[in-house]
């Protein structure tokens, strides 16, 4: 079922509610039910992850999130990583996976467990468990495959799933069509080993999701539950999880603490509240509260500074989180450059622009490379009005030049023009 305003309970008391009010629930397969596994007590879920590249990014930390949320309200997660799945390929709408290496996925598969640990805990009554679905799977024949799954699933419902119907003009493998059966199996497999009760996904997992419940009930086993969460979008109608310089990787050596603060302070207006509700972990009270200051005053990017810094410190920690914020502040003359750590400047400069070159002409010149002006002339006149700065000092000469003593970590130098535009120059060898 599809959740509806008119549907939505209106106390604040149960864990369902808050998922509703917060708007992460928008399909199950029946809120009654759902509302009794989650608010009844201790239910084992699972969620899967299927290791498509080297990291996760931040069109899976809705998932992520989801199961900290779960387990801190008292329930088991399962995660799963889909070392046989991620081989197989969940059908895309617009043509064929490419398949990788069975090596490449199993070194994929290994990166993601460990990075999805920090997430939840591994002790306790509700202590979270990773599984792999190449342990079931792997084991299974061609012959038994067929025999014990696919005749519990008639092929007109398989074809009738909007992906599979999206692709029936231009091509789909039997190889990609077949995933859906391998996805269900999982649930049963979980449900017999581990006594799991619910699933949920993204919303566009539905047809895959309620193939596992249907599954479930024709073996005889359940009863089980399903959701799935929003799609997230941006109001400005470019995808979520992408930045200027690509995807936003859960990975710090994908895209650094520094780039990941950026992308949530760097949030629309528009849709900043909406992400609070989906990511923060902040009680309804004080997201309102938030809201309400930011309506306020726009101009502060409150909303957007408290989301950022929750969650970099949910994905890197608090002195990666400190780095961040001191680094946007420093670049703007408002903190010491000089207390960051190169790596967190490297990183900051290479957001904003990052010129390498192998020797240092004069000021008007960095700024020329730079490309915080076209010209020399234009260069010499920003320096003429005092709107030039190197490492947050301003210079007044227009000749001026800068020497070694400079540069910062003895191979940057941060340059601003005005308030805002600012660059970096890094000095090879």
């Amino acid at each position: 079922m599809t959740v509806t305003d008119s549907n939505l309970p209106q106390g604040r008391d149960s864990l369902t509610e808050d998922l509703l009010w917060r708007g992460l629930i928008q399909d199950s397969t029946g809120l009654d039910e759902l509302r009794e596994l989650l608010d009844g007590g201790s239910t084992t879920f699972y969620v899967g992850f299927d290791p498509t590249a080297p990291s996760l990014h931040i069109g899976n930390l809705m998932q992520v999130v989801m199961a900290r949320r779960l387990q801190q309200a008292g329930h088991r997660p399962l995660l799963l990583v889909g070392g046989a799945t991620g081989q197989i390929g969940d059908p895309k709408e617009s043509a064929e996976r490419t398949l990788n290496p069975p090596e490449v996925i199993a070194g994929w598969v290994e990166r993601i467990r460990e990075q999805l640990s920090p997430f939840v805990t591994y002790s306790g009554e509700n202590a979270a468990k990773l599984v792999n679905n190449l342990d079931w799977t792997g084991e299974m024949s061609v012959v038994e495959f067929l025999r014990d799954v696919g005749k519990h699933f008639p092929v007109n419902k398989m074809l009738a799933r909007e992906v599979v119907k999206a692709r029936l003009e231009t091509g789909i493998s039997y190889t990609e069509f077949s995933y859906q059966l391998l996805q269900a199996n999982d649930y049963f497999e979980l449900h017999r080993r581990h006594g799991c009760r619910l699933q949920y996904g993204g919303s566009d997992q539905w047809g895959n999701i309620t193939a596992g419940v249907d599954y479930i009930r024709r073996r005889g086993a359940g009863p089980v539950e399903a959701f799935t969460t929003p799609l997230v979008t941006k109001a400005d109608g470019t995808k979520f999880g992408k930045s200027e310089t690509g995807t936003v990787w859960l990975d710090p050596q994908m895209t650094s603490p520094y780039a990941f603060y950026q992308f949530w302070v760097n949030a629309d207006d528009r849709d900043v509240s909406r992400y609070l509700r989906y990511f923060s972990f902040r009680s309804r009270e004080e997201l309102e509260e938030l809201e309400k200051a930011t309506a306020e005053r726009p101009q502060a990017r409150l909303a957007q500074r408290a989301l950022a810094e929750e969650l970099t410190t949910l994905v890197h920690g608090e002195r990666e989180t400190a780095q961040a914020v001191a680094a946007s502040q420093a670049l703007f003359g408002r903190g010491s450059l000089d207390e960051l750590a190169p790596e967190t400047l490297r990183a900051a400069l290479t957001e904003a622009g990052l010129v390498h070159l192998d020797e240092l002409p004069d000021v008007a010149g960095l700024l020329k490379e730079s490309g915080l002006v076209p010209s020399m002339k234009e260069a010499r006149r920003v320096i003429a009005e005092g709107g030039a700065y190197v490492n947050n000092t301003r210079v007044s000469e227009v000749d001026a030049m800068v020497s070694a003593d400079d540069l910062l970590h003895g191979r940057y130098l941060v340059l601003r023009r005005g308030k805002r535009s600012f660059a970096g120059v890094e000095l090879r060898g």
